[in-house]
């Protein structure tokens, strides 16, 4: 397997992936709803990486812990994803309200040229509630070390 190039900044937290059979459309290209599925198993793996697994932030059984739905996604497709190739999605933190957070996904092939584009904004479901403090540290770090780092921001 060919591996993505390595980022030039550590600032954002990466996966990577491969397309699978499973995950393509009759052509053979990256069926466009499993652009959010990928950019999801993205943001699972970030927010473990950052001390917040999901399984324990969320909670079981029928009231979760921190309710974080999707409230807002949208995608940006660029060039066609095949079957067989190498992907690495770039996930960078863009903005951290009291209820709410953002993120952006940079879908990109071997060559480091982005393929596609995601965001996603997650919002407490109980407005009564407020996203714990070290839950925000974590996530403001993440945009400090990207303003430290802004040669690599995309500022779309």
């Amino acid at each position: 397997m060919t591996q993505p190039p390595p980022l030039e900044s550590p600032a954002f937290f990466t996966h990577d992936l491969r397309i699978r059979l499973h995950d393509t459309d009759a052509a053979g290209v990256l069926f466009y709803g499993h652009l959010f599925r990928h950019a999801h198993d993205a943001y699972e793996s970030f927010m473990e990486h950052i001390g917040f697994a999901l399984p324990a932030l969320i909670g079981l059984g029928p009231t979760p812990l921190l309710p974080l739905p999707i409230i807002q996604a949208q995608a940006r497709y660029l060039r066609p994803l095949r079957h067989g190739e190498a992907v690495r999605i770039e996930l960078r933190v863009t903005e951290v309200r009291d209820r709410s957070f953002a993120l952006d996904y940079r879908f990109c092939d071997t060559q480091g040229r982005a393929c596609a584009t995601a965001s996603t904004v997650h919002c407490l479901a109980d407005a009564q509630m407020t996203l714990p403090a070290e839950l925000r540290r974590a996530l403001t770090a993440r945009i400090a070390d990207l303003d430290h780092h802004s040669s690599r921001v995309d500022k779309r």
